[in-house]
């Protein structure tokens, strides 16, 4: 900086200070001043005003006790009249004090000082602290409407049930003792209406980490609507994305209108993976179905028949399960509760092996296990009841048995959701062999029951029929055998990809596909992926850095994306069914959707950050 700075008072010395950026050097010659004492020179002359910030200028304990002032967010305040100065100088808080305050509190001195200071400053932190409670009452009582409605939501329960679980809560303080915790859970508000509003909120916060979720994901697949992706990072995510109504027509272009109408708001289907369905018409069929429409569109991915509908639809004993349904709707159906409740009351008084008979949904059809376990453990008392009206013959017992017995084999494998579709093949792999093992214990001349105790039974009860079980039973299990063989075409195409994710060290890389192979061959000759051979699946995909191995990385995602079940849809249905009873029947259908995201999401809710973006947060008055 340049400059001349004139300091100029009529009768007194005149002084220069020259400012070249390198020094400053005063002069006290009146000719050389007087040429720079008119007005009109001093329009080019520039002085840097220093900021008060760049002072540092800090508050000094001695100015409580001489002049009543404390330091209040880097600023003094005054203890009597609350009045704060813009700086830290000495001056200014003595000027204010000698102007206003030192005639009251000038007198005292010494330990009474001290006390005065003490004194004002406990009146000050009172008024703030009453201030700062009231509003962290009003976050606390927020925060905890939020809280219960969430539990709420995750329970299945009603929304009008807020305003029970507030009453219990202050009932509950009362009988404590705690009188003004009472008085805090009374602020709380949890009304039907105030619940409806916290469950969008939640739902709001829910949907949008499910939209970053969807934005960072690599490969996703879809069962109409939940949907399962996988990041770079190889975090698998399962989660419910939409649920629409088909108030209308359920074809394939309904639905697949509906589908297309969900993943536009998601970037559409470049990043689609795979899509499993059931075996529907509407679903599968190669024109008007959904699949064929999807590929008229341009789509090109799997489209995979679910394992689990393969497998219950390959069973075809349809007149077990017809008569199983009707005798169970004859009790328990319907608005037949009388009729339930004395059944229940007669199984208790026999002391039967169960209580109660499970109801069956075809929907879902992996409930055909227990169902089937519970009505053949209960083949005697069942007559009784019914006053033999329905009477079972010897045939149809050992046919019901044998359902039971070979659905138990799969159910609680492929009954579990989280599951890739290599960990179902190799579930499917297990059954085959099973499979196998089965047939060899029915040809021999007095048939193996060891893996079917519900056929062993029926062996004890009615010798007479081992000879048609191990003709027909064998036959059937040959049956299954061929139909898995036809019905998991689309799987056994997958072998090699399967393969190569579950085991890539192992694979052959001749079949896998070119753009695979020369990363597949760096792969297995690198030692250090040698040494971890024991990591299998995602957790050894996770090792491979993206740098050297990115096609492999890819293919990798886009398989753990895949979906090898319906069985997080058909328990979202199950979901479903259990939150709109009837006497929930006034629910919307966007309402529906907000419960049953929160109810089956995995994803952390943030409550904290949903209140912080409440401005001003309404308690119950």
């Amino acid at each position: 900086v340049e400059g001349l700075l004139a300091l100029w008072r009529p009768g007194e010395v005149h002084f220069l200070l020259q400012v070249d950026g390198l020094g400053i050097t005063t002069s006290t010659s009146p000719p050389l001043l007087a040429g720079f004492t008119k007005k009109k020179n001093f329009t080019n002359i520039s002085a840097q005003k220093r900021k008060l910030e760049e002072e540092n200028r800090v508050f000094q304990p001695g100015w409580e006790t001489d002049y009543l002032f404390t330091d209040c967010k880097g600023k003094p305040m005054c203890l009597v009249c609350l009045e704060t100065k813009s700086a830290m100088k000495d001056f200014n808080l003595s000027r204010h004090y000698n102007a206003t305050h030192k005639e009251k509190y000038d007198k005292y001195t010494g330990a009474a000082r001290a006390a005065i200071v003490a004194d004002l400053k406990r009146k000050i932190h009172r008024q703030q602290s009453f201030f700062t409670k009231a509003k962290t009452t009003q976050e606390s009582s927020l925060k905890e409407s939020y809280v219960v409605s969430l539990e709420l939501a995750k329970a299945k329960k009603p929304l009008s049930d807020g305003e029970m679980v507030k009453r219990c809560a202050v009932e509950m303080e009362k009988a404590f003792g705690d009188d003004n915790m009472a008085k805090n859970f009374e602020t709380v508000s949890l009304s039907r209406r105030t619940v409806t509003r916290r469950i969008f909120d939640i739902q709001n916060h829910v949907e949008g980490k499910l939209r970053e979720i969807m934005n960072d994901c690599k490969y996703f697949s879809f069962l109409t609507f939940p949907f399962r992706d996988g990041c770079n990072s190889f975090e698998v995510h399962e989660e419910l994305l939409k649920l629409v109504s088909l108030h209308d027509t359920t074809k394939g272009q309904d639905i697949f209108n509906a589908v297309e109408c969900v993943v536009s708001e998601h970037g559409g289907f470049d990043k689609l993976s795979a899509v499993v369905a059931d075996g529907a018409p509407s679903m599968q069929g190669r024109r008007t179905g959904f699949a064929g429409l999807l590929r008229q569109s341009g789509v090109d991915c799997p489209i995979l028949h679910c394992i689990i509908h393969q497998v219950g639809n390959s069973m075809n004993f349809s007149h077990v399960m017809d008569l199983v349904t009707k005798v169970t709707n004859l009790i328990r159906g319907g608005n037949r509760s009388l009729n339930h409740r004395k059944f229940v009351a007669f199984l208790d008084e026999v002391s039967a092996a169960y209580g109660d008979l499970q109801m069956h949904t075809e929907i879902r059809w992996m409930s055909r296990g227990k169902c089937l376990e519970r009505f053949f453990a209960l083949r005697s008392e069942i007559p009784v009841f019914l006053e033999e009206s329905i009477r079972c013959d010897t045939n149809f017992l050992c046919d019901m048995a044998f359902l039971a017995d070979i659905t138990s084999h799969l159910n609680s494998d492929v009954q579990s959701g989280g599951q890739t579709v290599s960990d179902l093949y190799a579930h499917m792999n297990a059954f085959n062999a099973k499979l196998a093992l089965f047939k060899e214990g029915f040809q021999s001349d007095r048939p193996n029951l060891a893996h079917f105790p519900s056929c062993e039974e029926m062996r004890k009860d009615a010798p007479e029929c081992e000879e048609t079980m191990q003709t027909k039973y064998k036959a059937e299990i040959e049956k299954l055998q061929q139909q898995f063989k036809s019905r998991f075409q689309d799987f056994y195409a997958m072998q090699p990809r399967i393969a190569l994710f579950t085991d890539p060290l192992s694979a052959a890389v001749s079949e896998q596909p070119p753009e695979l192979q020369l990363e597949l061959c760096e792969l297995q000759a690198d030692p250090f992926f040698q040494a971890n051979r024991n990591e299998r699946g995602i957790s050894f995909w996770r090792l491979l850095p993206e740098s050297r191995f990115p096609i492999l990385r890819d293919f990798a995602l886009s398989m753990a994306s895949m979906f090898g079940s319906t069985y997080i849809c058909e328990s979202n249905f199950s979901m479903m069914k259990h939150i709109k009873s009837k006497e929930r029947n006034r629910l919307t259908d966007e309402t529906l959707f907000q419960l049953m995201q929160i109810g089956c999401t995995n994803i952390e809710i943030d409550i904290q950050s949903i209140v912080r973006q409440k401005e001003r947060p309404q308690v119950s008055h």
